[in-house]
This record gives C-alpha cells, structure tokens and sequence, in this order.
C-alpha cells in the first residue's frame, strides 16, 4: 500500500502540529513554574532586610542577657551553697528522726588566706523531736559526719525546751580554690 503525497504532507503537517502544541505545554508550564519561583524570590528579597535586623537586634539582646547573667554569678556566686547547706541539714534531720521548724542563714562571709577563701555562714536551726533524736542531731552536726566536703560545722548554741523542741545556733564553714 502506497500512501499518496498529500496523505504524507498531511501526516507530517499533524506530527509537526503535535510536537508543536507539546512544545507549547511545556514551556507554558516551566513559564508558570518561573513566575512563581521569581515572585517568591521577590517576596524573600523584600523579607531579608528586615529578618537580618532582627536577628541582630536579636543577637544584642542575648549578648545583653549573657552579660547580665554573667554579673549576677559574679554578684551571688554563694547562695546555691547556703542552699545547699539547708538540704545538708534537713538530710541529717530526717537521718535523726527531727523536724525542722525553721532555718533561717546569714549570708556567706569569706575570708582569703593565701590562695584559698574560706566561707562562713550563721545558721539559726530550730527542731522538733524527741531529746534522744534532737541531741542525735546536735552530735551529727557538731561531728560533721554527714556533711559533705569541705564543709565543717561550729555549734555555738543550743536552747532545749521541755516541750520537745530546740534552737541551735551553728556555723557551717566551707572553703574555695
């Protein structure tokens, strides 16, 4: 079977119209796709100044905040100890079967000798309990045997009341490097 000249021009006319249309869709779709990708682009263009400013206002801020921070450990580089001291004595309160009532701290008062500082602070105490476990807890703390390196205790003095009660005034030194 011949096809004739004009069936041949016809059939290459369709296939050449074909190639064309597919042509055609797909440069309009990569044409939509880069109008987006350019209109996005214009939009992240328009947001970076103002994003770079406050990241920078934004990076003051944490250098302001880590400078403060930074002045407030060197302000108060001891009162995580005394709070430490008070969780000592109410380990060794529950240890000698007493409650405590009351505790109350002076703050920290260091004294440099050579290259070491040594710290002390006044604790006022006051316990409930029976004689036998208060003076347990008196002898305890008086010892030092429940205390954690490096800290020493001086118990100045001591108020029993008949009722199951006492006050005892002590003073916790610890030292520094």
């Amino acid at each position: 079977m011949k096809i004739s000249r004009k069936v041949g021009l016809i059939l290459a006319a369709v296939a050449i119209v074909s190639v064309l249309v597919v042509a055609y869709i797909m440069y309009s779709g990569q044409a939509a796709e880069r109008n987006d990708l350019n209109g996005r682009l214009d939009r992240t263009q328009t947001l970076l100044p103002g994003l770079t400013s406050q990241k920078n206002a934004l990076q003051a801020q944490l250098a302001n905040a880590q400078s403060s921070l930074d002045a407030s450990r060197t302000q108060f580089p001891e009162s995580v100890e005394s709070i430490e001291y008070g969780e000592c004595l109410f380990a060794i309160a529950a240890d000698s079967n007493v409650g405590i009532t009351k505790i109350t701290a002076s703050p920290l008062a260091g004294t440099k000798i050579g290259s070491v500082t040594y710290y002390a602070s006044k604790f006022v105490v006051s316990i409930s309990g029976t004689t036998e476990n208060m003076l347990k807890f008196i002898d305890i703390v008086r010892s030092g045997k429940d205390l954690e390196v490096p800290w020493s205790a001086d118990v100045t003095a001591v108020n029993m009341d008949v009722g199951g009660s006492a006050t005892i005034n002590l003073t916790i030194y610890g030292y520094k490097d």
